[in-house]
């Protein structure tokens, strides 16, 4: 006999089998063999199994849950005051035009965040191209290096944004300019993040005005 056929034998034993097998199962099952233990005897619960479907909430509990990350602030943020004009600002005794730049902050921003090493930077979106509209809408044309720096009205470390109502052509001189109002930031910061002020009450101050604080603050 040639291999081939030997194994196509072979395999046609084994269907025959496994069919055997299967039918006898199926007689067992249905309690036909007699002097062989009936199904109820062998599995007695067999017939009273609820179909388990776990639901969500259940596969949930067994799967390892990733904590989702912080969200990221993004956007033009909420306006402290409302915006009413976007040409002829006028700054005046080292305040923006109120109109023009009433400040505006993330609102989903929180101590825990703000008091982070590194937030500002991670949240800083200010383009050049921005930078420019600001110039424009302060009616300056053209300036020397260090003469202005665009400013966060309510600074990013204190959870202002880059929303336009939150950016002015801030001069370094008269003094005080905009070196002192960031030693203002940095110290207004510093008391939101040990706890003496809220993070909403330093917001209210730097924007109404910074110029109280800086004068009355330790220096």
């Amino acid at each position: 006999m040639s291999p081939r056929r030997r194994r196509n034998r072979r395999g046609s034993q084994t269907l025959g089998y496994l069919v055997l097998l299967a039918v006898l199962a199926l007689v067992w099952y249905q309690g036909k063999i007699p002097g062989i233990p009936q199904p109820d005897v062998v599995l007695p619960k067999l017939k009273n199994v609820v179909t388990f479907i776990p639901d969500a909430q259940t596969i949930g509990t067994f799967i390892p849950q990733v904590q989702s990350p912080e969200p990221t602030l993004a956007g033009s943020g909420a306006g402290i005051g409302q915006r009413t004009k976007s040409s002829n600002c006028v700054a005046a005794n080292a305040m923006p035009d109120s109109a023009c730049t009433p400040g505006a902050i993330f609102p989903e921003a929180t101590k825990a965040q703000i008091c982070t090493p590194g937030y500002s930077s991670q949240v800083r979106d200010v383009s050049e191209s921005l930078e420019e509209d600001v110039y424009a809408e302060y009616g300056i044309l053209s300036h020397e290096p260090g003469q202005y720096e665009v400013d966060h009205h309510i600074s990013l470390e204190l959870g202002g944004s880059n929303d336009i109502a939150n950016l002015w052509p801030e001069p370094a001189e008269p003094r005080p300019g905009f070196h002192e109002k960031d030693k203002v930031e940095n110290y207004l910061h510093d008391q939101v993040c040990s706890g003496a002020m809220s993070l909403q009450e330093a917001q209210s101050l730097i924007a109404n005005n910074w110029l109280e604080v800086y004068q009355s603050m330790p220096k």
